[in-house]
Protein backbone atom coordinates (compact mmCIF):
# COMPACT_ATOMS: atom_id res chain seq x y z
CA UNK A 1 0.00 0.00 0.00
CA UNK A 2 1.33 3.44 -0.93
CA UNK A 3 2.36 5.40 1.90
CA UNK A 4 1.69 9.22 0.54
CA UNK A 5 -1.44 9.93 -2.20
CA UNK A 6 0.39 13.53 -2.84
CA UNK A 7 1.93 13.20 -6.72
CA UNK A 8 5.37 13.62 -7.13
CA UNK A 9 4.98 14.30 -10.73
CA UNK A 10 7.59 17.15 -10.29
CA UNK A 11 9.91 17.79 -7.57
CA UNK A 12 11.67 20.86 -8.57
CA UNK A 13 15.20 21.67 -6.70
CA UNK A 14 16.08 25.43 -5.66
CA UNK A 15 19.23 26.86 -4.43
CA UNK A 16 18.82 27.67 -0.89
CA UNK A 17 21.22 30.35 -0.66
CA UNK A 18 18.34 32.12 -3.07
CA UNK A 19 15.61 34.58 -1.23
CA UNK A 20 14.22 35.69 -4.89
CA UNK A 21 14.04 31.89 -6.06
CA UNK A 22 12.61 30.52 -2.93
CA UNK A 23 10.39 33.43 -3.34
CA UNK A 24 9.31 32.29 -6.90
CA UNK A 25 9.13 28.99 -6.25
CA UNK A 26 5.58 29.50 -4.17
CA UNK A 27 3.67 30.42 -7.77
CA UNK A 28 5.76 27.34 -9.71
CA UNK A 29 3.77 24.27 -10.63
CA UNK A 30 5.99 22.14 -8.96
CA UNK A 31 4.10 19.15 -6.96
CA UNK A 32 7.51 19.42 -4.45
CA UNK A 33 10.28 21.66 -3.98
CA UNK A 34 14.13 20.51 -2.73
CA UNK A 35 14.82 23.70 -1.11
CA UNK A 36 18.91 22.75 -1.31
CA UNK A 37 21.18 23.43 0.95
CA UNK A 38 24.17 20.96 -0.23
CA UNK A 39 25.14 21.29 -4.22
CA UNK A 40 23.07 24.34 -5.27
CA UNK A 41 25.41 26.40 -2.49
CA UNK A 42 28.85 27.68 -1.98
CA UNK A 43 30.75 26.47 1.10
CA UNK A 44 30.93 30.71 2.32
CA UNK A 45 27.01 30.91 1.56
CA UNK A 46 25.61 27.70 3.69
CA UNK A 47 25.30 29.04 7.05
CA UNK A 48 23.65 32.05 5.61
CA UNK A 49 21.02 29.74 3.35
CA UNK A 50 20.53 27.32 6.36
CA UNK A 51 18.70 30.30 8.09
CA UNK A 52 17.13 31.58 4.99
CA UNK A 53 15.54 28.08 4.28
CA UNK A 54 14.56 27.59 7.64
CA UNK A 55 12.46 30.83 8.00
CA UNK A 56 11.10 29.98 4.37
CA UNK A 57 9.88 26.57 5.69
CA UNK A 58 8.71 28.42 8.73
CA UNK A 59 6.97 31.52 7.01
CA UNK A 60 5.03 28.81 4.46
CA UNK A 61 2.78 29.80 1.89
CA UNK A 62 3.75 27.00 -0.54
CA UNK A 63 0.11 25.79 -1.09
CA UNK A 64 -0.38 21.64 -1.14
CA UNK A 65 3.02 21.75 -2.59
CA UNK A 66 5.16 19.24 -0.32
CA UNK A 67 8.63 21.05 0.77
CA UNK A 68 11.70 19.06 1.25
CA UNK A 69 15.02 20.64 2.65
CA UNK A 70 18.05 18.79 1.05
CA UNK A 71 20.63 19.22 3.88
CA UNK A 72 24.38 18.42 3.64
CA UNK A 73 26.25 14.92 4.55
CA UNK A 74 26.55 14.41 8.13
CA UNK A 75 30.01 13.64 8.00
CA UNK A 76 30.42 17.53 6.87
CA UNK A 77 30.93 20.81 8.81
CA UNK A 78 27.35 22.08 7.73
CA UNK A 79 25.21 18.77 8.08
CA UNK A 80 24.25 18.49 11.80
CA UNK A 81 23.52 22.12 12.23
CA UNK A 82 21.39 21.71 8.69
CA UNK A 83 19.79 18.73 10.47
CA UNK A 84 19.24 20.43 13.81
CA UNK A 85 17.76 23.77 12.20
CA UNK A 86 15.80 22.13 9.56
CA UNK A 87 13.63 19.95 12.31
CA UNK A 88 12.71 23.23 14.33
CA UNK A 89 11.57 24.62 11.06
CA UNK A 90 9.13 21.45 10.26
CA UNK A 91 9.22 21.30 6.44
CA UNK A 92 7.52 17.97 5.53
CA UNK A 93 10.21 16.20 4.54
CA UNK A 94 14.31 16.27 4.94
CA UNK A 95 16.73 14.71 2.61
CA UNK A 96 20.18 12.96 3.27
CA UNK A 97 22.34 12.95 0.44
CA UNK A 98 24.57 9.75 -0.35
CA UNK A 99 22.42 7.25 1.96
CA UNK A 100 24.54 4.23 2.14
CA UNK A 101 22.94 1.93 5.01
CA UNK A 102 19.78 1.81 7.06
CA UNK A 103 22.52 3.22 9.83
CA UNK A 104 22.51 6.52 7.46
CA UNK A 105 18.20 6.79 7.93
CA UNK A 106 18.88 5.87 11.81
CA UNK A 107 21.42 9.00 12.32
CA UNK A 108 18.94 11.44 10.81
CA UNK A 109 15.44 9.53 12.62
CA UNK A 110 17.23 9.64 16.09
CA UNK A 111 18.11 13.47 15.63
CA UNK A 112 15.01 14.64 14.47
CA UNK A 113 13.18 12.79 18.00
CA UNK A 114 16.21 14.38 19.95
CA UNK A 115 15.32 18.16 18.62
CA UNK A 116 11.85 17.67 19.05
CA UNK A 117 11.13 17.99 14.72
CA UNK A 118 6.80 17.77 14.10
CA UNK A 119 5.67 14.31 13.75
CA UNK A 120 4.70 15.02 10.50
CA UNK A 121 8.44 15.58 9.38
CA UNK A 122 9.44 12.27 7.15
CA UNK A 123 12.94 11.31 5.79
CA UNK A 124 13.80 11.03 2.04
CA UNK A 125 16.94 9.43 1.32
CA UNK A 126 19.21 10.29 -1.89
CA UNK A 127 20.52 7.26 -4.01
CA UNK A 128 23.18 8.54 -5.39
CA UNK A 129 26.12 5.72 -4.73
CA UNK A 130 27.05 2.37 -5.62
CA UNK A 131 26.90 1.47 -2.14
CA UNK A 132 23.78 3.05 -1.52
CA UNK A 133 22.38 1.06 -4.34
CA UNK A 134 23.13 -2.49 -3.77
CA UNK A 135 21.87 -1.41 -0.23
CA UNK A 136 18.73 -0.36 -1.11
CA UNK A 137 16.10 -2.92 -0.07
CA UNK A 138 18.27 -2.35 3.73
CA UNK A 139 17.65 1.29 3.72
CA UNK A 140 13.87 1.07 2.44
CA UNK A 141 12.90 -1.03 5.40
CA UNK A 142 15.31 1.22 7.69
CA UNK A 143 12.41 3.29 8.92
CA UNK A 144 8.43 4.34 9.36
CA UNK A 145 9.39 8.09 8.81
CA UNK A 146 11.43 6.95 5.43
CA UNK A 147 9.08 8.08 2.61
CA UNK A 148 10.80 8.68 -0.54
CA UNK A 149 13.68 7.59 -2.58
CA UNK A 150 15.71 10.07 -4.78
CA UNK A 151 17.49 9.19 -7.72
CA UNK A 152 20.86 11.11 -7.94
CA UNK A 153 21.78 9.63 -11.66
CA UNK A 154 24.48 12.37 -12.23
CA UNK A 155 26.84 11.11 -9.27
CA UNK A 156 25.89 7.74 -9.67
CA UNK A 157 27.16 7.82 -13.44
CA UNK A 158 30.03 9.69 -11.98
CA UNK A 159 31.01 6.75 -9.21
CA UNK A 160 30.48 4.12 -11.83
CA UNK A 161 32.61 5.75 -14.47
CA UNK A 162 29.81 5.36 -16.77
CA UNK A 163 28.44 7.48 -19.75
CA UNK A 164 25.44 9.75 -20.16
CA UNK A 165 23.42 7.92 -22.76
CA UNK A 166 20.00 8.77 -24.06
CA UNK A 167 18.87 5.30 -23.49
CA UNK A 168 20.41 5.48 -19.64
CA UNK A 169 21.71 2.17 -20.10
CA UNK A 170 24.38 2.04 -18.23
CA UNK A 171 22.20 2.76 -15.09
CA UNK A 172 18.95 1.03 -15.84
CA UNK A 173 19.62 -2.21 -13.28
CA UNK A 174 20.60 0.72 -10.36
CA UNK A 175 17.10 2.60 -11.47
CA UNK A 176 15.14 -0.65 -11.23
CA UNK A 177 17.29 -2.08 -7.86
CA UNK A 178 15.76 1.63 -6.08
CA UNK A 179 12.33 0.78 -7.62
CA UNK A 180 11.96 -2.51 -6.66
CA UNK A 181 13.27 -1.86 -2.99
CA UNK A 182 10.59 1.31 -2.89
CA UNK A 183 7.91 -0.34 -4.14
CA UNK A 184 8.37 -3.26 -2.02
CA UNK A 185 8.25 -0.63 1.19
CA UNK A 186 5.60 1.67 -0.06
CA UNK A 187 7.64 4.40 -0.84
CA UNK A 188 7.61 7.28 -3.55
CA UNK A 189 10.59 7.05 -5.28
CA UNK A 190 11.27 9.43 -8.28
CA UNK A 191 13.84 9.82 -11.02
CA UNK A 192 17.02 11.62 -11.21
CA UNK A 193 17.72 14.83 -12.95
CA UNK A 194 17.77 15.64 -16.68
CA UNK A 195 20.77 17.89 -17.44
CA UNK A 196 19.51 19.64 -20.73
CA UNK A 197 16.72 22.18 -19.73
CA UNK A 198 16.51 23.66 -22.94
CA UNK A 199 15.60 20.20 -24.37
CA UNK A 200 12.05 19.40 -24.56
CA UNK A 201 11.60 16.51 -26.08
CA UNK A 202 15.36 14.68 -24.94
CA UNK A 203 13.41 16.01 -21.23
CA UNK A 204 10.26 14.17 -22.74
CA UNK A 205 11.85 10.90 -23.57
CA UNK A 206 13.47 10.42 -20.38
CA UNK A 207 9.99 11.41 -18.54
CA UNK A 208 8.00 8.57 -20.62
CA UNK A 209 10.92 6.04 -20.10
CA UNK A 210 10.34 7.06 -16.43
CA UNK A 211 6.89 6.67 -15.86
CA UNK A 212 6.37 3.67 -17.64
CA UNK A 213 9.35 1.79 -15.23
CA UNK A 214 7.61 2.96 -12.52
CA UNK A 215 8.80 6.32 -10.71
CA UNK A 216 6.23 8.26 -9.58
CA UNK A 217 7.79 11.45 -11.14
CA UNK A 218 11.17 13.24 -11.64
CA UNK A 219 13.83 15.76 -10.30
CA UNK A 220 14.05 18.90 -12.32
CA UNK A 221 17.00 21.19 -12.03
CA UNK A 222 14.93 24.44 -13.55
CA UNK A 223 11.24 25.55 -14.22
CA UNK A 224 11.13 25.45 -18.03
CA UNK A 225 11.51 22.30 -17.14
CA UNK A 226 7.94 21.77 -15.02
CA UNK A 227 5.68 21.68 -17.82
CA UNK A 228 6.33 18.32 -19.75
CA UNK A 229 7.11 16.77 -16.88
CA UNK A 230 3.85 17.48 -14.99
CA UNK A 231 2.07 16.44 -18.34
CA UNK A 232 3.95 12.92 -18.56
CA UNK A 233 3.70 11.74 -15.45
CA UNK A 234 -0.03 12.89 -15.39
CA UNK A 235 -2.76 10.14 -16.53
CA UNK A 236 -4.31 10.95 -19.61
CA UNK A 237 -7.58 11.70 -20.72
CA UNK A 238 -7.70 7.73 -22.47
CA UNK A 239 -6.39 6.21 -19.85
CA UNK A 240 -8.75 7.61 -17.11
CA UNK A 241 -11.72 6.53 -19.72
CA UNK A 242 -10.50 3.10 -20.15
CA UNK A 243 -9.41 2.87 -16.21
CA UNK A 244 -13.26 4.60 -15.48
CA UNK A 245 -14.55 1.69 -18.01
CA UNK A 246 -12.93 -1.25 -16.44
CA UNK A 247 -14.11 -0.31 -13.23
CA UNK A 248 -17.48 -0.43 -14.24
CA UNK A 249 -17.65 -3.61 -16.22
CA UNK A 250 -16.02 -5.39 -13.45
CA UNK A 251 -18.55 -4.20 -10.89
CA UNK A 252 -21.09 -4.90 -12.88
CA UNK A 253 -19.72 -8.52 -13.22
CA UNK A 254 -19.46 -8.56 -9.37
CA UNK A 255 -23.11 -8.04 -9.09
CA UNK A 256 -23.35 -10.96 -11.43
CA UNK A 257 -21.53 -13.39 -9.28
CA UNK A 258 -18.77 -12.97 -11.80
CA UNK A 259 -15.05 -12.48 -11.38
CA UNK A 260 -13.96 -11.20 -14.60
CA UNK A 261 -15.47 -8.82 -16.87
CA UNK A 262 -14.38 -7.99 -21.00
CA UNK A 263 -13.40 -4.43 -21.74
CA UNK A 264 -12.37 -4.15 -25.61
CA UNK A 265 -11.98 -7.83 -26.36
CA UNK A 266 -9.49 -8.17 -22.88
CA UNK A 267 -9.92 -9.48 -19.50
CA UNK A 268 -10.20 -7.37 -16.80
CA UNK A 269 -9.39 -8.83 -13.47
CA UNK A 270 -9.32 -7.72 -9.95
CA UNK A 271 -5.58 -6.95 -10.51
CA UNK A 272 -6.18 -4.55 -13.50
CA UNK A 273 -9.27 -3.02 -11.35
CA UNK A 274 -6.69 -1.88 -8.76
CA UNK A 275 -4.39 -0.37 -11.09
CA UNK A 276 -7.10 1.54 -12.57
CA UNK A 277 -8.53 3.39 -9.27
CA UNK A 278 -5.08 3.90 -8.35
CA UNK A 279 -5.19 5.72 -11.59
CA UNK A 280 -8.36 7.42 -11.23
CA UNK A 281 -7.00 8.44 -7.36
CA UNK A 282 -3.51 9.76 -8.83
CA UNK A 283 -5.92 12.11 -10.79
CA UNK A 284 -7.94 13.19 -8.63
CA UNK A 285 -5.11 13.86 -6.37
CA UNK A 286 -3.52 15.84 -9.17
CA UNK A 287 -6.94 17.76 -10.36
CA UNK A 288 -6.76 19.27 -6.12
CA UNK A 289 -3.34 20.13 -6.01
CA UNK A 290 -3.50 22.16 -8.90
CA UNK A 291 -6.95 23.59 -7.95
CA UNK A 292 -5.19 24.71 -4.52
CA UNK A 293 -1.40 25.91 -6.16
CA UNK A 294 -2.37 28.67 -8.58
Amino acid sequence: MEKNAHPYRSVLYMPGSKERALEKAKTLAADALILDLEDAVAPSEKPAARELVAKAVEAGGYGRRKLIVRVNGLDTEWGVADLSRAAKAGPDAILLPKVESAADIHRVTDHLADHGAPASTRVWAMMETPRGILNAAEIAAAHPLLEGFVLGTNDLVKDLGAAHTPDRTPILTSLSLCLLAARAEGLVCVDGVYNAFKDDEGLREQCIQGRDMGFDGKTLIHPAQLAVTNETFAPSEDDLALAKEQVSAFEEAEKRGEGVAVVNGKIVENLHVVTARRLLARAEAIAALEAEAV
